[in-house]
């Protein structure tokens, strides 16, 4: 089979763009190039890639099966440049790492910052985004590994344990509830609940232990959790989260804690990283030191 990595790039930049002359400009190319890569793609393929909807080119079935392979293929190789330039030069070494919104904003970088104290020569990054973005990026190996709140069952995904990550339920600071002993869920049916938007994992979580428990409340969606975390404290509504993005409003009773019968879901916090090639160094570095007491002391501290 003679498929070739332009044509390969040039299928996922017009999936990625919706048209040839966004993708044309993306890869700095003319468009008649774009289209003929794409074109020469379908026929070594024997099935048409792309569609137009309107004015955006779109894929197919057949596009949107191969487009998987295709972010694998052209993953992998990037993977490899970069090894091979490691080996070549350890001084050019780097780790890419992604976390969820609240360890982005909380976990990541105390231990980012304990991580780099022991290993200096690595160049590190963080990329934050909520868990639909993150796990896309894994799965295409735009970053090398992940800090997550669960793993996604059924993917090339490995995760490994390695913190507790209490889930509480939190409202103004002097809300009555928080000053019972135990509050039923159906109880709080009557309150608005404060989520963030979808594709996030704790948004995911509370839509889950709300059906666990039948009650359907008012939702109301905020893009982060510093929003959730005002509106809460001004009364607009509860809501489910990590104790670790809450801490320090909980700390001076700027917030309080719903204790709810039956208890909440609890969590762990998660490393994660692609299933699918040679696991870098760096992402064994990292696992490694994650799941050691200098990590801990970190979290802690």
């Amino acid at each position: 089979m003679a498929v070739t990595l332009t044509q390969l790039t040039a299928f996922l930049a017009v999936a990625r763009r919706g048209s040839v002359t966004e993708a044309a400009e993306e890869l700095v190319v003319t468009q008649p190039s774009v289209s003929a890569a794409i074109s020469a793609l379908e026929r070594e393929l024997g099935v048409q890639l792309t569609e137009r909807h309107g004015r955006t080119l779109a894929p197919t079935p057949a596009g949107r099966a191969y487009l998987a392979y295709a972010s694998e293929v052209i993953g992998l190789l990037e993977r490899g440049r970069r090894a091979a330039q490691e080996a070549a030069d350890p001084q050019t070494a780097t780790l890419r790492v992604s976390a969820v919104t609240t360890a982005g904003e909380h976990l990541a970088p105390l231990l980012l910052q304990a991580f780099r104290e022991r290993h200096p020569d690595l160049e590190v990054s963080l990329d934050v985004g909520n868990r639909e973005k993150v796990f896309a990026r894994l799965a295409d190996h735009e970053v090398d590994v992940a800090i997550t709140g669960r793993v996604p069952v059924g993917t090339q995904l490995h995760g490994e344990a390695f913190a507790a990550n209490e889930i509480v339920l939190i409202t103004e600071g002097s809300d009555p509830l928080a000053r019972r002993r135990w509050v039923a869920p159906e109880e709080l049916a009557r309150r608005p609940w404060l989520v963030r938007e979808p594709g996030s994992g704790t948004r995911a979580m509370c839509e889950e232990y709300l059906a666990s428990q039948e009650i359907s409340p008012e939702l109301l969606t905020l893009g982060s959790n510093g929003a959730i975390r005002q509106a809460a404290r001004v009364g607009l509504g509860v809501a489910m989260t990590s104790r670790i993005s809450v801490k320090l409003e909980l700390d001076h009773g700027l917030l309080g804690l719903i204790r709810v019968r039956g208890g909440l879901p609890q969590r762990s916090w998660y490393v994660v990283r692609s299933d699918v090639g040679p696991v870098p160094e760096a992402v064994h570095k990292f696992t490694r030191f994650v799941h050691s007491q200098a990590a801990r002391r970190a979290l802690e501290g």
